[in-house]
């Protein structure tokens, strides 16, 4: 069995355009990577495609054309408003779902870094990452519901209690916390 070509020619590259790799649009046919915007050169869909005179835009491209020149004129009147645009669309501020993901000013009380808002677990003014976020004494694992501070050093409900109970007061561990900060603000060599 032989093959059989065609006679069509994509508009695009002008050579034969086979069933297979074959795109009609406006009753010009082409090859469907040929089927391009003309600005952007942007593979293009029957869905997501305009044409003026024959020229093939994405969307964007062909609404920017009407936006600068009133018209659709066929050329763009300048390459730098294009640039502007997209200058404007790379420094506008991020979407809250961006927001999630970004940095922020926070850091945690316990490691210094900084805290994103997915990790974030946020207590008496404080911002600590879900891992950090543990007791002192025997780093178990705590909730914002299920936990005691002293002197900005967290505890377990169960730790807190047994520390007091050894001593009959909490002394011991306000001298603990603050040895605990003043080893903390030593900067390392």
């Amino acid at each position: 069995m032989s093959f059989i070509g065609t006679q069509q020619k994509c508009k695009v590259c002008e050579k034969t355009v086979y069933p297979v790799e074959q795109l009609s649009a406006d009753g010009i046919v082409y090859h469907k990577s040929c089927f391009k915007c003309s600005h952007c050169k942007g593979t293009l869909k029957l869905s997501n495609y305009s044409s003026m005179e024959g020229v093939l835009y994405c969307k964007p491209h062909f609404e920017q054309l009407f936006k600068e020149s009133g018209n659709f004129n066929k050329n763009f009147q300048s390459r730098m408003y294009f640039v502007s645009e997209m200058k404007k669309l790379f420094t506008r501020s991020p979407s809250k779902a961006a927001s999630m993901f970004s940095g922020t000013q926070e850091k945690c009380a316990s490691c210094s870094k900084t805290v994103y808002p997915l990790e974030k677990v946020a207590v008496e003014n404080q911002a600590y990452h879900k891992t950090c976020f543990k007791c002192s004494h025997g780093g178990c694992s705590i909730s914002p519901s299920n936990y005691a501070a002293l002197e900005g050093i967290l505890y377990c409900k169960h730790h807190f209690s047994q520390l007091f109970k050894e001593k009959g007061s909490y002394n011991h561990l306000i001298k603990s916390a603050s040895m605990k900060r003043a080893a903390a603000s030593v900067p390392e060599a």
